[in-house]
Parts: C-alpha cells; structure tokens; sequence
C-alpha cells in the first residue's frame, strides 16, 4: 500500500514540475515578444553582460544584433549555440559587440584577434567547444576588413561564438545596431 502512494505522489510531483515548468517558459515567451515589440532585447548568452538591450539608430553604438548566415548558421543551430528564433534559418540572432570596420586591419593568431595592432582580450580561438566537439578558427592571418562588412567578437567571453570562427560578416545581415539599457 505505502509504494502505490508513493508511486502516485511521486507522478503528481513530477506533473506539476512539468506543468510549472511550461508555464514559465510561456511567460519567458511573452515576456521577450512584449520587450521586443517595444524594442528591448533580452541577452541571457555569456557573450555579453546578462540584461536589457535597447535598439538605436545611432551609427557609433558598438553593439549589433545579426542573423548568420551559410554552414556557420546550420553549425550554431544544431549545436545549441543558439536558440530558435526568427533569423531564416529558424534560429535566433546573435548579439555581438562590433571590434572592426572598413579599412581596419585583423590579425588572427593562436593568441586571439587584433584590431590595428591591439590584442583584445579572451578572443583566443578554442579547438573544442563545452562539449568537446571540434571547433575550427578562422586561418590565421592578417585581414583588411572589406568595404560591406565587419568583424565582431566579444572580449567579455572567451568561449564566444564569434568571427574569430566564422570571419566577416556582411552588413546585410545586421539587423540591429544595439546599446545597453540595464544589465548586470
């Protein structure tokens, strides 16, 4: 008798953990729709500081918000880089702080990226990601950004999935200039 009502408040545990769980991600849901419909981006990535992001029109702000795009964007995906989302492949875009523009010149090494001769930090490209699965950097050596794109990678994070992977961006993927509004 004692293992049928274990059994049975064990199942109404477990149920009502599901049934909690699936609310919050209900309201998780919303709550990114309602922030995004008011311009506001929610980063919960380590790329950046967790919080709220705002989009401007600014041209000097030095965040951008972009969908990738080719075998990198397939990559991503597949691997849980990144959640789904409304880029066209079906995934979320990514949030990066921009470190190169037009005319500025990159260097790839096994140190990391430097942008016109300085080294930015945690940008050393890592051969395994979290799970040990291999990651292949962008070929060492020195880039001058092309007219059209732009380089982006975060300091703040070194397992970053960034262009010390995937190189350049095209500018027409940016779908966003960013700023931070409150974050931690």
């Amino acid at each position: 008798m004692k293992n049928g009502r274990l059994a049975r408040f064990q199942h109404v545990r477990l149920g009502a953990a599901r049934n909690i769980a699936l609310v919050a991600a209900a309201a998780l849901a919303a709550i990114s729709a309602l922030c995004a419909s008011f311009g506001l981006r929610i980063n919960t990535s380590p790329s950046l500081p967790l919080g709220l992001y705002i989009i401007t029109t600014d041209d000097s702000a030095s965040l951008v918000e972009f969908c990738l795009a080719g075998p990198f964007a397939t990559v991503s995906l597949s691997r849980g880089y990144r959640d789904r989302g409304v880029c066209d492949d079906g995934g979320a875009p990514l949030l990066k702080p921009l470190i190169a523009g037009p005319g500025d010149v990159v260097q790839l090494s096994p140190r990391g990226i430097c942008v016109n001769g300085v080294l930015l930090a945690n940008t050393a490209p890592l051969s395994k990601d979290t799970k040990g699965r291999p990651l292949k950097a962008c070929p060492v050596g020195r880039y001058r950004v092309a007219p059209g794109t732009v380089w982006v990678a975060s300091s703040y994070q070194p397992r970053s999935f960034d262009s010390r992977y995937f190189g350049p961006i095209s500018t027409a993927t940016i779908r966003h200039r960013l700023k931070p509004l409150l974050t931690q």
